[in-house]
C-alpha cells in the first residue's frame, strides 16, 4: 500500500461502505465540442440517476452505476437540440439512455480517483476513464438528508460511439469536432 493509500485509509477510520443515490435535482452532465473549428458549443444532459457505493476504507471496492436520459440534451437552441436527438446523433427513439458502470477505481490523491468503466452511448459500449474529485465532507441539508458531492471529467471521441455525422465546410474542415469534453457534477444523497 502506498503512503497516499495508507493516509487515506487511516483518515477514513475504516468506515463501512455507504450507499448514495444521485440527486437528479442537483446533478448534471455537461459537454463541450468545437463548432466549425472556431468556437465551442456547450450543452448539458440534466436527467441523471444512479447509485454510488463508497467504501472509504477500500476505495477500490467502491462501485458507480449511472444512467442519463439522452432526450434531456439542452444546448439552449431548440433546432440544434432536436438535431442532437435525431438519428444523426443520439437517436433517442432507439437509444434513450446513456449508461456508465465502473469496473475499476484507483486512488490518485486525497479524494481524487481514476474511475475506469463502461460507457454505453448510442448503443456502443467503450471503456472510459473518469478523473473524479470527491468531497470528503458530508453535510445534512435542512431536511435531514446527508449529502456529499463529486465532479468527474473525461474526453471522448464521438466517432468511437458511432456518432459520425458531420458536414464538410467550403473553406476546409468540418462543422462538428470529434473530441468531446465531458464534465459530470454530482450531488449524492446518503441512503
Amino acid at each position: 500500500m502506498t503512503a497516499t493509500n495508507q493516509s487515506f485509509a487511516s483518515a477514513t477510520h475504516a468506515a463501512p461502505a455507504a450507499s448514495y443515490q444521485i440527486d437528479p435535482a442537483h446533478s448534471r452532465a455537461s459537454f463541450a465540442v468545437r463548432h466549425m473549428m472556431v468556437a465551442t458549443v456547450r450543452g448539458e444532459l440534466g436527467k441523471l440517476a444512479g447509485t454510488v457505493v463508497l467504501d472509504q476504507a477500500h476505495p477500490e471496492r467502491s462501485r458507480i452505476e449511472a444512467t442519463i436520459d439522452a432526450s434531456s440534451v439542452n444546448t439552449h437552441n431548440e433546432t440544434r437540440d432536436n438535431h442532437l436527438r435525431s438519428a444523426d446523433f443520439f437517436d433517442v427513439a432507439k437509444f434513450p439512455q446513456l449508461t456508465f458502470r465502473s469496473t475499476a477505481i484507483r486512488v490518485v490523491g486525497p479524494e481524487s480517483y481514476a474511475v475506469t468503466g463502461d460507457l454505453t452511448l448510442h448503443g456502443v459500449t467503450r471503456q472510459v476513464v473518469l478523473d473524479v474529485e470527491s468531497s470528503a465532507v458530508e453535510l445534512k441539508d435542512p431536511y435531514g438528508t446527508t449529502k456529499r458531492g463529486a465532479t468527474a471529467t473525461t474526453t471522448i471521441n464521438r466517432k468511437d460511439f458511432d456518432l459520425g455525422w458531420n458536414q464538410a465546410l467550403e473553406a476546409g474542415g468540418v462543422l462538428v469536432g470529434d473530441s468531446v469534453r465531458v464534465t459530470i457534477d454530482l450531488e449524492l444523497n446518503r441512503q
